[in-house]
């Protein structure tokens, strides 16, 4: 769901999704995105606090929170406080940033991919650090903390879950290192230029959390592995049985949450009808 349109609007679609039996809500994390430039966009934090009070049993989280213009210890506090206004629902989704309105809107110069890896791996260090620790200093390249405090803990035990975005060897060590989900985009290259299993980088990725996983003795299967469609050319809202399909892959894949933009009148590139959320509940049990 993005957080653009007007509040009882957002409040009677969010009621409905959980009514038909959604696992979770997410939000992108802006503080303005591509074509919505201009228009209606609110801060992921308070629209998820909002959201967390008029329902129940969905998780909530950011897809994904970002450090263009997010501080470690500041998005910690934010995170347990939603944590406990959500009654422990909360999903701390975590990327690396990149280039874009985010990046330049502070005056600074966009960082090259390394150096966004480099400062993801302390952001989400300090992260991990404050949900789990009575105080905490910290001295890096990107950041400074001096006996930094979160309390209280969190509903959530043992901590609010981190669900990492990551795409590359680096960002992946991070997921095995820090996180407690994995979330990937698939796929970013045109359809034409992907190779006949379309699933292949997917599939590398998956291995690259297993080996990264073993090396330093953690179990893979404990990590849950998040596929967020819709922002590549793949369209599995097209019918039901092209979600179904798709879906059967995922599965096959080991990935365990599926997300999916909810189909937008105003949007040139979610177009399918509105229809579909309700055909995938009702295929898959929902209604609960």
């Amino acid at each position: 769901m993005l957080p653009t349109d007007p509040w009882p609007e957002t409040v009677a679609r969010a009621r409905r999704l959980e009514q038909l039996g959604y696992s979770h809500l997410w939000t992108y994390d802006h503080l303005s995105w591509r074509r919505y430039r201009g228009k209606p966009w609110f801060n992921a934090i308070p629209w998820l606090t909002g959201l967390a009070g008029v329902t129940e049993r969905v998780e909530l989280g950011t897809l994904v929170a970002s450090p263009n213009f997010r501080h470690p210890v500041t998005l910690a506090h934010e995170a347990v406080t939603l944590d406990h206004v959500s009654n422990g629902r909360f999903v701390l989704g975590i990327g690396s940033g990149g280039v874009g309105f985010d990046s330049s809107v502070f005056g600074r110069e966009s960082l090259r991919p390394a150096e966004l890896v480099s400062r993801l791996d302390e952001f989400v260090e300090i992260v991990a650090r404050l949900f789990a620790e009575d105080s905490v200093s910290y001295s890096g390249e990107h950041y400074t903390v001096h006996e930094a405090v979160v309390r209280p803990a969190s509903v959530r035990v043992p901590r609010v879950p981190i669900a990492l975005a990551a795409s590359g060897p680096k960002s992946i060590a991070l997921v095995a290192r820090h996180a407690d989900a994995w979330i990937t985009f698939g796929d970013p290259r045109p359809l034409a230029e992907q190779p006949p299993d379309r699933y292949e980088l997917v599939r590398t990725h998956a291995h690259m959390l297993d080996e990264a996983c073993a090396a330093i003795g953690r179990d893979p299967s404990g990590v849950r592995r998040i596929y967020m469609t819709g922002a590549t050319e793949e369209r599995p809202l097209a019918s039901l049985a092209s979600f179904q399909d798709f879906a059967g892959n995922l599965d096959t894949l080991g990935f365990t949450d599926l997300v999916f933009h909810h189909p937008r009148r105003d949007d040139p590139v979610w177009t399918e009808p509105e229809s579909i959320v309700d055909e995938i509940a009702a295929s898959v049990g929902g209604g609960k």
